[in-house]
């Protein structure tokens, strides 16, 4: 089956990466034929380390973009796929409105959000990112929903794999540090708020506890991050925060934690390196991943919103707690690893997907059906006014 995958920019980030890797699981494991259309960014270097064939989309600011449905279009006349597999919902919308209408082409659409997206498709087969999403989305008319939780590579992202001695020596992380790391773009819309709170607790266990927070990746939020980690650095008269930018591979800096700080996807790597994670979200909420939190992150997703309060007292709680504890870190640690295989093995994961997009091919709703979709989804488009610019700020995702 010869599929196109469609997704936005190739930023180093979460989605993108589950889509690559899915691509390549997709045609190693279950013999599809994949095209991956996105723009180019820096995450093009993992679409070829795992030799996908690429074909280049435009780069836009606004969303839907006539530029992009022609690009789409010219792609789907050449290649002729079975399916299209949209990943997040202005890549949907242009994938719905310009090749699966008046060009009958199958589409899957994968919308990773937190909160449901109104203006899409509900007669469109569609893969939610948590089982609460997906509960909703049925509730609210979705037909045809499949849970595609966020992919790990468990073979690739695993203790022993990469050398986190190494990156505790180049960066100067001396052996008895408790290294924080946090793996994230470095965006103002819900990824630093996170780490300024993070700072901020750093700064006031820094002086009584052996406290290191390293932060890789960049954005926008950097040079603010930077200024209030230089703040804390001088205060307490050592480097106890250090950004170091963007890692094309990041799993060395996993590999030197000693506690993984992260929602989403980055969260899960860390896990996947054994590693125990303290989770962030918004408004404040920082929780200790858990045997008993478990149940709480199947259902709403590797992230969580809290109460706005100002103190960060669940951080630095967590952070006190495993810094003291080496046997609960280890404990916290293999238990997460044990997670992440049983629940988000890129293997199950991809399996599950493949199945899907065998259904989603041969599916054909009724003309009623898409008829009233379309209206509906032009008035939800219209009345929520979803043209407006699609940065990677407004569409942060875990």
């Amino acid at each position: 089956m010869k599929l196109i995958v469609f997704g936005h920019r190739l930023e180093l980030g979460g989605t993108q990466i589950n889509a690559i890797e899915l691509a390549a699981h997709l045609r190693d494991r279950h013999g599809f034929d994949i095209v991956f259309h996105a723009a180019p960014g820096p995450a093009l270097d993992l679409v070829a380390a795992h030799k996908l064939v690429y074909s280049p989309a435009p780069d836009v600011r606004l969303h839907p973009s006539m530029a992009r449905i022609k690009a789409l279009r010219a792609l789907v006349t050449r290649e002729q796929p079975d399916l299209i597999h949209a990943w997040d919902w202005w890549q949907g919308l242009e994938a719905y409105s310009g090749v699966h209408l008046p060009m009958g082409v199958p589409l899957v659409i994968s919308d990773m959000m937190m909160e449901l997206t109104r203006a899409m498709p509900r007669e469109v087969p569609t893969t939610f990112g948590f089982v609460g999403q997906r509960d909703r989305a049925v509730q609210s008319g979705w037909r045809r929903t499949h849970l595609l939780l966020p992919p790990v590579d468990t073979l690739a992202n695993a203790p022993g794999v990469v050398d986190g001695g190494a990156f505790r020596q180049h960066y100067g992380l001396d052996e008895d540090e408790i290294v924080v790391v946090s793996v994230s773009r470095l965006a103002k819309v819900m990824k630093s708020e996170g780490l300024v709170r993070a700072i901020r607790v750093i700064g006031e266990l820094g002086a009584t506890l052996p406290l290191k927070l390293v932060i890789v990746g960049d954005g926008e939020a950097r040079g603010a991050l930077q200024q209030m980690a230089d703040k804390v650095n001088a205060r307490l008269g050592r480097a106890a925060v250090l950004l170091i930018g963007a890692l094309r591979d990041p799993r060395p800096a996993y590999a030197a934690s000693d506690i993984v700080l992260g929602m989403g996807g980055s969260a899960l790597r860390g896990l996947a390196f054994a590693k125990p994670l303290v989770m962030i979200g918004e408004r404040g909420f920082a929780r200790l991943f858990t045997p008993g939190t478990v149940p709480e992150f199947l259902q709403n997703g590797m992230f969580g919103v809290g109460d706005g309060a100002a103190d960060n007292l669940e951080m630095a709680a967590a952070f006190t707690t495993l810094a003291q504890d080496p046997q609960m870190r280890r404990t916290l640690g293999d238990f997460g690893r044990d997670f992440v295989v049983e629940h988000h093995g890129l293997e199950a994961v991809g399996d599950g997907l493949a199945r899907f997009c065998r259904e989603a091919a041969t599916a054909r709703p009724r003309v009623t059906q898409t008829v009233r979709d379309v209206c509906r989804t032009s008035y939800y488009y219209l009345r929520e006014r979803r043209f407006r610019v699609a940065s990677r700020d407004q569409h942060a995702k875990p």
